[in-house]
């Protein structure tokens, strides 16, 4: 089972920009005609506080066990949620909070 990972400090001043770092566990096997069938993860999708702050769409020749570094203006204290989709509809989901000091 993918195992999610995501980095992101626990607190942020007013209108800080924080980095945002994330990992997935995940073979991305994209080959048909590779003895193991097709196993790709299709989207990935960041909220914070219910609106998206970043998404991506994956395609063939993603590379395996896909990270993802973005930045945020944290602006008020929030919960995160990150969600890679597989093709065939199962989520692998994780949870952040990050409050202001």
């Amino acid at each position: 089972m993918p195992t999610p990972r995501v980095r992101l400090p626990r607190s942020a001043s007013a209108g800080e920009e924080i980095e945002i770092r994330t990992l997935i566990d995940h073979p991305m096997i994209t080959a048909v005609s590779s003895s193991d069938p097709r196993d790709m993860l299709a989207t990935f999708t960041a909220t914070m506080n219910g609106q998206t702050v970043f998404s991506y769409d994956f395609a063939n020749g993603s590379a395996a066990n896909p990270t993802f570094t973005f930045y945020v203006r944290a602006a008020a204290p929030g919960d995160f949620r990150f969600v890679w989709t597989h093709e065939d509809g199962t989520e692998y989901v994780a949870e952040e909070s990050l409050s202001l000091s």
